[in-house]
């Protein structure tokens, strides 16, 4: 800015306003907090004190009020429900007085008319408690920099008032182009912004028409637009994107313009007053460059149907072109071919080397690939290291064989990481149309089933499907039509894990784990059937039964003396969405006699925030009842943790993965730490699952944590084994 021309902004400026503005530099903001709960006063003055900021508390409205009359705060953090003076009052008295701080409501009270009533009165955000801390730190920030920006701007008004010049440096200044149009069309004034916009001087346009700068296939649009802003009975203003040729006249550039119509009079332009201009007109407009935003819509549609890390087409996109090619061929009586591609042995490499040299291999893999194909192949990435690759208008099989050939080439040549040689192998399943299928779907399935029978049988091959493939589904079979068998014929086997008190050693609970006594292939662990029973829907009646026989098994243990342990069972997410949930719970313990106490409902993560509403509904009316609810595998979801406080939860499992992880005694794990003071502050109980070393129990022991469960404490047992385990427990 040349020296003049800070000369006279500075001397346009309050002497008290510039020092205020050098006190917001050299002092952190000061924030006023008002809760009449002390301790959530002290956590949020602990909180945003290690935030940098500089805080004040007061509990009540009142002497919120005291303080603010005799010092300045930058931002009030307010809680709208206290006693005496209410934060909506606070609010009201705020703005009559003038007292210049933003507002930030953390108020339990979260209704629609709250937030409404609270922002007319002028609060900055409005959060609900409990708020995650990056959640309030993030409102705050962004009150506050509204705040310095609102400031900024009052001081910069000040300065630019009342000077011609000053509101040429403003008009040239401008990131947007600002034109004026002759009533033919000529420019008339252009700012200084035409420079960088498209590389010409002021003088360069000054008389020209503008169409000479607006490319040639969007001139008719540009017509278009500027002659209905003239146009009666029609809207003065006009917006349009058009791209303008730059000054060398190759690139491009794309903009928005919006225009309006102006009247020329003798003392200048001015605009129209309720609709076109009567006199002698012009056009007046701002041409704001959105190449930037053109760039990532472009990007946005790129990564809709490509995958971000090889660039190839994704799933979306080969499904694409799989149907067009699909019509085609049956159009036109061809052939086509679809390869399955999966790497073998990739999980190695990625559990040795890591994932980030995992995806530099699938990078280097999916450019040898492309060399392989023809022109109008696609090949696309579906999954971690799983392709496919659609081969349209072949003669016969042995067409696709050659590219199999050639991809299984690639194999032959290694690849490098940080100087270290790797060998990648393809495992290939190929079917063809109509050959092996007519829909894309069949294709698919039987293009993985001929991919399969190579991993099986030595992997770095490929194979044509073959009707025979099919029989290797039979086991999926055997395990699905098996399943209502084993349901009615007391197939089924309920193992109990204990849960320990690891302090004292004594069992205080049991987790209900199901195995499958299959006549032919002995004891099935759970992971043989389970995921079999949810792709099938036939997890419901398995969890029916589950629940069932561990209120039969709870009497037996009530029986035996031993009336304080409870029972933890697992529901899944379909049995759990069931309308009827919550009634066939309490019907099955009422059935059985049982207090609703001696059950928990164990439940995961996502389980819960898939429905929210009936997770709500359901639980409720289960806890209502007594009976306990857990979240399973905790720490693997995706979910916000703002589920915790709304929901009637009793108990955290934390996944076995964060146990694993503990290697000796005397290490440090800040998850496990985090997540066991998040526990004993909203007074949830907390079970560590998969505790198989003395290592474990003893660094869970000296972090707090009151439950285990695991190997090192004791295998599933099946009832008759249990009795006499629980018998030998201490007292």
């Amino acid at each position: 800015m040349p020296d003049r021309l800070r000369s006279s902004i500075t001397s346009a400026v309050p002497a008290d306003t510039a020092e205020k503005a050098e006190q917001q530099e050299l002092f952190p903001p000061r924030l006023l907090v008002v809760d009449d709960e002390p301790q959530i006063l002290e956590s949020l003055r602990v909180l945003l004190e290690l935030s940098g900021y500089q805080v004040s508390c007061a509990l009540d409205g009142h002497a919120a009020l005291g303080l603010l009359e005799r010092e300045r705060f930058d931002l009030l953090l307010l809680d709208l429900n206290m006693p005496g003076l209410s934060g909506q009052q606070v609010l009201n008295i705020l703005r009559r007085r003038e007292i210049d701080s933003s507002v930030v409501i953390l108020s339990g009270e979260t209704t629609f008319a709250q937030a409404t009533c609270a922002f007319r009165q002028g609060a900055a955000d409005f959060l609900a408690k409990p708020c995650p801390p990056e959640t309030l730190l993030a409102a705050i920030a962004a009150a506050l920099a509204r705040r310095r920006r609102k400031q900024d701007y009052f001081v910069i008004q000040k300065r630019l008032q009342g000077s011609e010049e000053l509101h040429r440096f403003i008009v040239n200044s401008a990131p947007d182009l600002f034109f004026m149009l002759d009533g033919e069309g000529r420019f008339s004034f252009v700012n200084d912004r035409v420079e960088s916009l498209l590389g010409c001087r002021v003088d360069d346009l000054l008389g020209r028409h503008f169409t000479e700068i607006v490319y040639e296939k969007d001139r008719d649009r540009a017509h278009y637009g500027f002659n209905l802003i003239h146009h009666p009975g029609t809207r003065s203003t006009k917006r349009m994107e058009l791209r303008l040729r730059m000054h060398n006249g190759d690139d491009l550039r794309y903009v928005e313009v919006r225009a309006i119509a102006t009247e020329l009079s003798p003392m200048g332009t001015y605009t129209a007053e309720g609709g076109v201009p009567q006199g002698p007109t012009a056009t007046y407009g701002v041409a704001r460059d959105i190449g930037d935003r053109k760039q990532s819509e472009a990007l946005l549609r790129y990564h809709r149907y490509h995958d971000v890390l090889t660039s190839l087409p994704n799933r979306t996109l080969f499904n694409d072109r799989m149907d067009i090619a699909l019509g085609q061929a049956k159009r036109a009586g061809g052939k086509l071919a679809l390869m399955s591609l999966d790497l073998d042995r990739f999980k190695k490499i990625n559990d040795t080397l890591g994932h980030f040299a995992g995806d530099e291999l699938l990078q280097a893999v999916a450019m040898r690939l492309k060399r392989c194909l023809r022109e109008g192949d696609t090949l696309a990435r579906i999954g971690g290291d799983e392709f496919v690759l659609l081969l349209p208008g072949i003669v016969r099989a042995e067409d696709a064989s050659v590219i199999a050939q050639k991809i299984l080439g690639i194999g032959a040549q290694p690849f490098y990481h940080q100087n270290q040689e790797l060998r990648l192998t393809f495992s290939i399943g190929i079917a063809l149309y109509p050959d092996h299928g007519e829909s894309k779907e069949t294709l698919l399935r039987h293009a993985d089933l001929a991919m399969y029978r190579v991993k099986e049988t030595g992997r770095n091959g490929f194979r044509l499907y073959a009707a025979d493939m099919q029989q290797d589904c039979s086991q999926f079979l055997d395990i699905e039509l098996g399943l209502p068998r084993a349901i009615c014929h007391d197939e089924l086997r309920l193992h109990y894990q204990p849960q320990v008190d690891m302090a004292r050693g004594r069992v205080v609970g049991l987790e209900a784990l199901v195995r499958w006594a299959h006549p032919q292939r002995g004891l099935l662990p759970p992971a043989e059937f389970i995921p079999v029973a949810e792709e099938t829907k036939l997890i419901r009646d398995l969890g029916d039964w589950v629940l069932r026989r561990a209120c039969r098994d709870a009497v037996t243990l009530r029986e035996k003396g031993f009336r304080a342990l409870k029972i933890a069972v697992n529901v899944s997410p379909q049995q759990f969405e069931t309308e009827d949930f919550d009634q066939n719970v309490l019907a099955t313990l009422h059935c059985h006699g049982l207090d609703p106490r001696v059950l928990e409902i164990e439940i995961t993560e996502n389980s819960i925030m898939r429905d929210m509403n009936k997770s709500m509904a359901n639980l409720t009316a289960l806890a209502h009842a007594g009976i306990t609810i857990a979240v399973d595998d905790f720490g693997t979801g995706y979910s916000s943790l703002g589920y915790l406080h709304s929901l009637p939860l009793h108990t955290l499992k934390l996944d076995r993965c964060f146990v694993q992880n503990i290697t000796q005694a005397g290490e440090r794990n800040t998850i496990i730490a985090a997540v066991l003071a998040m526990a004993r502050g909203l007074e949830i109980d907390f079970v560590a699952e998969g505790v198989e070393t003395q290592e474990q129990h003893d660094y869970l022991l000296n972090a707090g944590c009151p439950i285990g469960q695991g190997y090192h404490y004791c295998r599933p047992l099946e009832l008759e084994k249990l009795l006499p385990f629980l018998a030998g427990q201490p007292t």
